[in-house]
């Protein structure tokens, strides 16, 4: 088992900057792929960012592509999510997660074993 807590949200003005972070705890954090995923209410989870279990290859939505960066430090057992430049667009709760599987991209919700609550981000116009 894996757990996931996310943290950093909050309100921010249009153009400001936040960075979450989410520890992980229990299974071998060094090995897992993280993404980090967002969700809009009444709208459907989106893939943020993902980095892999080395910190060696990361990869990005189009919407956040040159503002956000996805970053890793396993001997905290935390990966993080730098935000710049938020739009209001970008209000949504934010999910890291945690892939053991080898195969896949990391770009997709079903790719992902654990799962964080989330941490909400509100970008005010």
């Amino acid at each position: 088992q894996v757990q996931l807590v996310e943290s950093g949200g909050g309100l921010v003005q249009a153009g400001g900057s936040l960075r979450l972070s989410c520890v992980a705890s229990g299974r071998a954090f060094s090995w897992s792929t993280m993404g980090w995923f967002r969700q809009a209410p009444g709208k459907e989870r989106e893939f943020v960012a993902t980095v892999t279990w080395n910190g060696g290859s990361t990869g990005y939505a189009d919407s956040v592509k040159g503002r956000f960066t996805i970053s890793r430090d396993s001997a905290k057992n935390t990966v993080y999510l730098h935000m710049n430049s938020l739009k209001p667009e970008d209000t949504a709760v934010y999910l890291c997660a945690a892939k053991y599987r080898t195969r896949g991209s990391g770009w997709y919700v079903d790719e992902y074993d654990y799962w964080g609550q989330g941490t909400q981000v509100i970008v005010s116009s």
